[in-house]
């Protein structure tokens, strides 16, 4: 019997970091308005950030479902079973943040909230600070020269 993998044991969530950062640019809009379009958002602008949304959405649920069938840790405290590299894994290695990027970014355009937009980079930037290069390492230590590999091979984002 194979011993169980020790567990990456990050505690920060990367839901948490893109909640907080949309409620804080909502906060802010509060404060100080700052809309995307000035005149209000036009049909064509709530339509493309639904559309973005749904793609989100999509992206999200397939890197989750990917993970789910081949029974990896999908939150960033568990450990990784395997290392995944097919699915959506194939052109990202963060499939699950890219979705939660577009929701992120879907959402700003159909509430048309331009602070949150502004405070995405903050947000990306402390995402990769505080999960992403954590499971970096952590992957790294477990699959060894096959992650290696793989990030030679597929971007970290798109």
């Amino acid at each position: 019997m194979r011993a169980a993998r020790p567990a990456p044991n990050n505690k920060v969530r990367p839901t948490g970091l893109y909640i907080a950062g949309f409620l804080a640019g909502w906060g802010l809009h509060q404060l100080l308005e700052f809309h995307i379009d000035g005149d209000g958002a036009s049909t064509l602008q709530k339509a493309v950030g639904a559309a973005i949304i749904g793609g989100g959405v999509a992206m999200t649920w397939w890197g989750l479902s990917t993970f789910m069938r081949v029974r990896t840790g999908i939150m960033p405290d568990r450990p990784a079973r395997q290392l995944v590299t097919f699915g959506p894994y194939r052109f990202s290695r963060n499939p699950m943040f890219v979705g939660f990027t577009a929701i992120y970014i879907g959402l700003a355009s159909l509430l048309n909230l331009a602070w949150p937009l502004v405070l995405l980079p903050l947000v990306l930037g402390l995402l990769t600070l505080t999960v992403i290069r954590h499971e970096e390492r952590y992957m790294r230590h477990e699959f060894g020269e096959a992650f290696v590999s793989y990030c030679g091979r597929v971007r970290r984002w798109l």
